[in-house]
């Protein structure tokens, strides 16, 4: 029996009541890959004559502090590593699909996971800029009859996040597999059409599933992948610098 949890299948349970799924095992591997590349590119740092692997390190590092300071400002560097992080685990999980994983981001679960992180670290910074009074007295504002619509769209942060990244990612993996069996269905009822034996060696040969899904893998894989990631990570970067100045 297929047992599956928020779309992702599990593969077993651990203890007999602990389930291990999809999105788990995918997420290890992709932290372990992650941790690796990080080790093998920073490992014989070199002050003069470096080489391609330091050189393609320093401009990830680069890029990193250009995304943070130019959405944050210079005061905010201590969240590189954590937007760069969530940058490359969002990437790595939408782009498993690729290769027939499943995707990590396509599950609920995970960007829900993130977003609450991010929330955490909003709230801290409102209270630690406005203390814990000042926070609570913003529900308030401009009038305290608007105290729940303050507290509901407070709330509707990390849920909108969460849905956002998840939606996107689970309807192009969805849009693409209607479109590959569409297509598989088509190519069937075409060259079904010609007689005897010549339509049904050719019936079963994929032609018109060769080039559409690899044009669609452009977007919904590849653009859409990068592209949510830089949209979440923004956000988080916005929401952060916001709530400090609140």
């Amino acid at each position: 029996m297929n047992v599956e949890i928020n779309g992702a299948p599990i593969y077993f349970e651990l203890f007999g009541c602990i389930p291990i799924t999809a999105t788990m095992v995918v997420s290890w591997v992709i932290m372990i890959i992650l941790t690796g590349l990080c080790i093998w590119l920073t490992r014989d740092l070199k002050v003069q004559n470096v080489s391609k692997r330091q050189a393609v390190a320093e401009f990830l590092v680069k890029t990193a502090e250009k995304f943070v300071n130019t959405n944050m400002g210079p005061k905010f560097a201590h969240y590189v590593p954590f937007v760069a992080a969530l940058f490359c685990l969002s990437v790595f999980s939408s782009l498993s699909s690729l290769i027939g994983c499943f995707s990590p981001t396509a599950d609920l679960s995970t960007t829900l996971a993130w977003a609450i992180v991010v929330f955490i670290m909003i709230t801290a910074t409102k209270i630690r800029t406005g203390s814990l009074g000042g926070y609570l007295l913003g529900f308030t504002k401009p009038i305290p009859v608007l105290t729940p619509f303050n507290v509901i769209s407070e709330c509707a942060t990390p849920i909108s996040m969460a849905f956002r990244h998840f939606g996107n990612i689970a309807s192009g993996m969805v849009i693409s597999t209607l479109v590959y069996a569409a297509l598989t269905v088509a190519n069937q009822a075409l060259f079904g059409l010609l007689p005897g034996l010549l339509g049904d060696i050719l019936g079963s040969i994929p032609f018109l599933t060769v080039g559409v899904p690899a044009f669609l893998s452009l977007y919904f894989d590849w653009f859409s992948s990068f592209m949510q990631a830089f949209i979440f990570c923004m956000l988080t970067t916005l929401y952060i610098a916001n709530a400090a100045e609140e």
